[in-house]
Parts: structure tokens; sequence; C-alpha cells
């Protein structure tokens, strides 16, 4: 379980920096309140995508190997 949930918050922290990165550039461009807009997304996103990483996470996984064999 430990493992389980520090790898759900490590999984949705790199993949809301990038994911709120992207899509605020996308969005803005490079202007001055990218980071201030950036910062605010992740902050938003980042709780949302840990509980799904959490939650759905093992479910995943176990699709990812039925489809694997």
């Amino acid at each position: 379980m430990k493992q389980r949930v520090i790898f759900a918050i490590l999984m949705s922290f790199v993949l809301s920096i990038l994911m709120t990165c992207w899509v605020t550039w996308i969005n803005l461009g490079w202007t001055e309140q990218f980071y201030s807009q950036w910062f605010n997304a992740f902050i938003l996103a980042w709780p949302a995508a840990a509980l799904i990483s959490f939650f759905v996470g093992p479910e995943a996984h176990k699709l990812s190997v039925k489809l694997a064999e």
C-alpha cells in the first residue's frame, strides 16, 4: 500500500506538471501570465490526478497485463 501511494503521488506530480504546462502554453503562449496561470492549473490538477492515479492505477495495470498477453 505504501508503494502504491508513493507511486500515485510521483506519477501524478510529473503528469500534472507536464500536462498543465503543455495546455497552458497552447492556450496562452509565452506571455507574462504564463507562469501564474500554469501554477494555478497545476495546483488544481495535481490533487485530482493523484486520486485518479491511486484509484484507477491498479485497474489500468491489470488491463495492460491482459492486453500484453
